[in-house]
């Protein structure tokens, strides 16, 4: 395993995305952890790319910084809408959200 697919503390590097098929623009995810999550102004939530731009390509993905974990997966436990997929990126297996086995 690469050293970008590990997390400094071993664990497995992780990455999210928001199906807006399913958004139901409580922001939620924004509260949680506003530096990966945002409302745009369809009033749906989106990831933010670097720069802070919003990825609004399909399935678009962001790494999830190591110090917000717990919030992102945080967000993706309370969605209402079960639009969050945090997914590993080594294998792109979901690990937190509404595919996760």
């Amino acid at each position: 395993m690469s050293v970008q697919q590990r997390t400094s503390d071993g664990g497995e590097a992780l990455e999210v995305w928001i199906d807006q098929d399913l958004c139901t623009g409580d922001g939620i995810c924004a509260q949680y952890a506003p530096e990966v999550f945002e409302l745009d102004i369809d009033g749906l939530a989106y990831v933010k790319g670097a720069g802070e731009e919003l990825l609004q390509a399909r399935e678009a993905a962001t790494p999830v910084p190591l110090p917000l974990v717990t919030d992102v997966v945080d967000s993706a436990k309370e969605c209402p809408g079960e639009c969050i997929h945090v997914r590993r990126v080594a294998d792109k297996v979901e690990v937190y959200g509404p595919d996760a086995e």
